[in-house]
């Protein structure tokens, strides 16, 4: 036995015996396509909105990141500045050093006690901390 629906006019039902004509169910079903093509079109719009917006607002984080990188460009440039500066005054007091070494004049370098030298180093004494065993 074939399940086939009548395709005869004297059936204007469908075959799943909901009770609908043919030209009903046909109308009902365009006008829920496009209730659904209504819904696909919003949300792509609303997709579309918050991309834009996010578009934004990292085009404004870039610009923010952008500058901060000039500023530290700026400070970098001058600290190699002030590093060739300190350099070229080593190499020139190194050269004078060696030239009184030479001459043999007696040379006395006092330690400089300069903690930035050794940052691994604390500038403090380190004081023993006393635990209690009943503390906690």
């Amino acid at each position: 036995m074939s399940s086939r629906r009548s395709s005869s006019p004297e059936s204007n039902t469908d075959g799943s015996g909901g009770g609908f004509p043919a030209d009903e169910r046909k109308r009902k079903r365009m006008l829920s396509n496009r209730e659904s093509a209504r819904r696909s079109r919003a949300r792509k719009q609303q997709r579309l909105e918050e991309l834009v917006a996010e578009v934004a607002r990292l085009q404004a984080e870039n610009a923010q990141v952008q500058a901060r990188i000039s500023t530290f460009d700026r400070e970098l440039s001058k600290v190699d500045g002030e590093n060739a500066v300190l350099r070229a005054r080593h190499g020139e007091l190194s050269g004078w050093l060696e030239v009184l070494q030479m001459a043999g004049a007696p040379v006395d370098i006092p330690e400089v006690s300069d903690p930035l030298l050794r940052p691994w180093q604390p500038s403090f004494q380190l004081q023993p901390i006393a635990a209690d065993a009943f503390q906690f």
